[in-house]
């Protein structure tokens, strides 16, 4: 098993997780949900000593995105979303950016389905497809580790929004449903807001479980 190291860094205007994990073996390094700082971002890459390998996004909306183009453009790397958030990522007005700041707009370089199972930075990671917050809402899962990385579907004792565009509530029924019940309980859930959790915790006290 990779020795694995995860940093984090709270960006933007809405306070949104961007994580660095890392193959403390290889320094290869995966950036989750870059929010809105490339320079902010590129310090913790220099500080960590990481090489980054690939961008995964859990979604579409501008606050998880807005410096994805940005660190692709740096690093030279490709940017993966699922095949459904292509549309989110692509219309301002589903990205929420035109609500919030400048409308922003991007394509992601690999388009993922439910299952597919990634080998990035010495990792295993398996794509969850779990919609509610917008259709194409990802976890990412990294069963070796213990790992998940929930975006905005898993909160500690909560959940994402489901009033945006592409939103779902019995979706995002489905999909906390999907989690709790598949996952083992001592999985720890990194989200995309606020503070981490566990499987074991949200069987217990998430209002959806």
């Amino acid at each position: 098993m990779a020795k694995i190291m995860v940093r984090s860094l709270v960006l933007g205007m809405v306070a949104t997780n961007c994580y660095f994990v890392m193959n403390q073996e290889t320094k290869e390094m995966l950036l989750i949900d870059p929010a809105d700082d490339l320079e902010a971002i590129d310090q913790q890459v220099l500080k960590m000593g990481g090489k980054p390998v690939a961008i995964l996004l859990t979604h579409g909306h501008f606050d998880h995105i807005l410096a994805a183009a940005d660190c692709r453009e740096k690093y030279q790397i490709p940017v993966y979303a699922h095949q459904l958030e292509q549309e989110v990522l692509e219309r301002s007005e589903y990205n929420l950016s035109s609500r919030w700041s400048d409308a922003y707009s991007m394509k992601a370089d690999h388009l993922a389905v439910d299952k597919e199972e990634l080998e990035l930075g010495g990792f295993q990671i398996q794509v969850l497809h779990t919609p509610g917050h917008t259709q194409g809402s990802v976890c990412y899962y990294f069963p070796v580790e213990g790992m998940l990385f929930s975006g905005d579907t898993l909160f500690a004792q909560s959940y994402g929004r489901t009033d945006f565009p592409t939103s779902s509530m019995s979706d995002m029924q489905s999909s906390i449903t999907r989690l709790l019940s598949t996952l083992p309980e001592a999985t720890e859930v990194y989200p995309g807001h606020n503070e981490s959790t566990s499987i074991s915790i949200e069987k217990r006290y998430n209002p959806l479980a």
